[in-house]
């Protein structure tokens, strides 16, 4: 989503708690168009991201607000800054006003898309209906949506790899990447994911194999810039769509909901998907304005070298030693990512 322009750039500290039973620790809060992040204060290293829609406060009324990542969530989040309350209320209003009442689906989408779809269901095509509906689902919808997906999904691959440590190097490595404003959520998944995978709601999904490479972070850094790339060029929320067919996406359309089972199974055909990247030269200037190498990508996608061999004959970054994306104790830990 994009958050209220008023509240761009805001950030303020705040006490975060992983889980229950854990201590409150110190962290920079940042206020960004989709996400929450959240930092080491001293050394500016993402702990955690939050997606913005998905934000609950706990304790509505009572000072100072608590909040936490969604419903089921364990982590939480003090905060007694009136600024940074008021933009994540405002967030929630937003949400709510889209979700929970006849609004930008069941009440705008309803009487205007609705009337256009019978207006000219005789010869609108169902590309255009699935195209038309991708774009006006709001960003809490996506995120719930996709939140589906990746529950389905982990009913084949198990769930997400959890290690505290690597976590916080794996949101360190999205922020690099992609820097601290409209950051994907990254997931490693432990088993039967063989390349990546885009989710509604900003998501992508890594193979473990990524994050166990003797080769360093790069290859992994790689695969999720050149996914960010394609799931620009081709929307997951309209391959979803396209599984779930015309009705159920009529009634997501004019009801706000699919219907349900719609998407159970849908995590094993995303898994058997082939996809296609985006050019080499797209990916070239992906990688030089991100100041990563695209070898160790290349390679990690073809060993030989044959099929990526464009990408390491022009790697912006061959023969040179770029920045280290990460520390060093932030790899190990993130190849430890899927142990506890």
């Amino acid at each position: 989503m994009t958050a209220l322009k008023q509240y761009q750039r805001l950030e303020c500290t705040g006490l975060w708690r992983e889980a229950p039973e854990d201590q409150r620790r110190e962290v920079l809060v940042q206020f960004g168009d989709a996400t929450l992040i959240l930092s080491d204060p001293k050394s500016s290293v993402a702990i955690s991201h939050w997606s913005l829609p998905a934000v609950e406060r706990t304790n509505p009324g009572e000072t100072p607000a608590v909040f936490s990542p969604g419903a089921d969530a364990t982590e939480t989040l003090e905060l007694d800054e009136p600024d940074m309350i008021a933009a994540l209320e405002a967030v929630q209003g937003a949400v709510k006003a889209a979700t929970a009442r006849p609004g930008r689906l069941r009440g705008a989408l309803l009487g205007t898309a609705t009337v256009s779809v019978i207006a000219l269901g005789a010869f609108w095509v169902p590309g255009a209906l699935v195209a038309h509906t991708a774009s006006v689902i709001p960003a809490a919808k996506r995120a719930e949506i996709g939140q589906t997906v990746l529950d389905d999904l982990t009913r084949v691959t198990g769930t997400p790899c959890d290690n505290q440590l690597g976590l916080g190097a794996l949101a360190g490595i999205a922020e690099r990447v992609f820097g601290p404003v409209d950051t994907p959520i990254l997931y490693i998944l432990p088993e039967g994911v063989g390349q990546p995978l885009s989710l509604p709601g900003d998501v992508i999904v890594l193979p473990r194999a990524l994050a166990e490479s003797s080769k360093g972070p790069e290859a992994l850094a790689g695969t999720a810039l050149v996914e960010g790339l394609r799931k620009k060029d081709a929307d997951p929320m309209i391959a979803l769509l396209d599984h779930v067919g015309l009705r159920a996406t009529f009634q997501l359309l004019t009801t706000g909901d699919l219907p349900p089972g719609a998407l159970q199974g849908y995590g094993e055909v995303l898994l058997q998907t082939t996809t296609t990247p985006p050019v080499d030269t797209r990916v070239l200037a992906a990688f030089e304005q991100a100041q990563i190498p695209a070898t160790p990508y290349a390679l990690s996608v073809d060993p030989d070298g044959k099929v990526t061999a464009g990408l390491v004959a022009n790697d912006p970054y061959k023969g040179l030693s770029p920045t280290p994306l990460i520390p060093d104790d932030d790899w190990v830990a993130l190849q430890a990512i899927c142990t506890n």
